[in-house]
């Protein structure tokens, strides 16, 4: 079998409500999530020992071969599902690493799909969505990327839901913002429930749902790295925007624009103020 691409796009979360904290210590979320066009590219060649190469624009900060989650995933996979035909992957990394955009997370969702092809494993076999929980929180989702609502700590998936192809902008400051640490800020006990106004579930108006919402994380990310409050008010700035927001825990910002040449022109003009910050012109699905 010839290698096949598999596309790794970028989690962008256009809500982040934080519910609580679990007694277990881990916090309770609800996020509407959709998918961009950035994305990293994974190439799989089935027929040999299992191994990964990276290489990109972003390659060295994605850490230790070994530990990297394209490998976490087929082991888990290979765990549910042994005799597995396994094969050598190649990783493409375009995405900022701990940015808040789930590339990691994404990468190894492409991995089981991967294998899933290879192996004619179907869609909805279990073992699939059993290893990329067993991966990371943000994998599930990721694993066949449409807008939708997650929540608890990702595991629990809501139906997808009819984004249109919507025009935005992510930047990334090139800062890394701890998840831990940004969690950590919002100084939540064990047990301790947080803001619980009712949520829009976006099933009659998705936009309303998102302009509505709220990144919980935002305040204490940005108190962390300051650059974050630039990056909100230079997207603000841009015509055409029509919502600003971090993505995840950060760093990563997004906003989404009227349309898409309104998205382009904005890109190219914080591209020409930082040209040293990550700014992608895209879709979100």
């Amino acid at each position: 079998m010839a290698p096949q691409r598999w596309r790794a796009p970028a989690k962008v979360n256009l809500t982040l409500h934080v519910r609580g904290r679990r007694a277990d210590g881990y916090h309770e979320l609800s996020s509407l999530v959709a998918f961009a066009g950035a994305c990293d590219w994974l190439e799989f060649e089935p027929g040999f020992p299992l191994s990964l190469d990276v290489r990109g624009p972003t390659a060295a900060s994605v850490g230790p071969i070994e530990s990297n989650l394209v490998l976490a995933a087929a082991n888990a996979l290979v765990a549910r599902a042994p005799g597995l035909r396994l094969g050598k992957f190649r990783l493409f990394k375009a995405l900022p690493a701990a940015a808040g955009l789930g590339g990691g997370s994404s990468d190894a969702a492409a991995a089981l799909r991967a294998l899933a092809h290879a192996n004619a494993l179907a869609d909805d076999d279990p073992r699939l969505l059993d290893a990329a929980r067993a991966v990371g929180a943000d994998v599930p989702v990721c694993l066949f990327p449409r807008a939708r609502r997650m929540e608890g700590m990702g595991e629990r998936l809501g139906r997808p839901l009819a984004l249109a192809p919507t025009p935005a902008v992510l930047v990334n400051p090139r800062v890394e913002t701890p998840t831990p640490r940004i969690f950590a800020g919002l100084g939540l006990a064990p047990g301790q429930s947080h803001r619980r106004e009712a949520e829009a579930d976006g099933s009659r108006d998705l936009f309303a749902a998102i302009l509505a919402g709220r990144n919980d994380l935002q305040a204490s990310a940005t108190a962390f790295a300051p650059v974050i409050g630039e990056t909100i008010a230079r997207l603000d700035e841009c015509a055409g925007a029509r919502l600003t927001r971090m993505s995840g825990s950060g760093a990563t910002c997004f906003a989404i624009f009227h349309d898409r040449r309104a998205a382009v022109e904005a890109a190219a003009r914080l591209r020409r103020e930082r040209p040293d910050w990550w700014i992608r012109a895209t879709l979100l699905r």
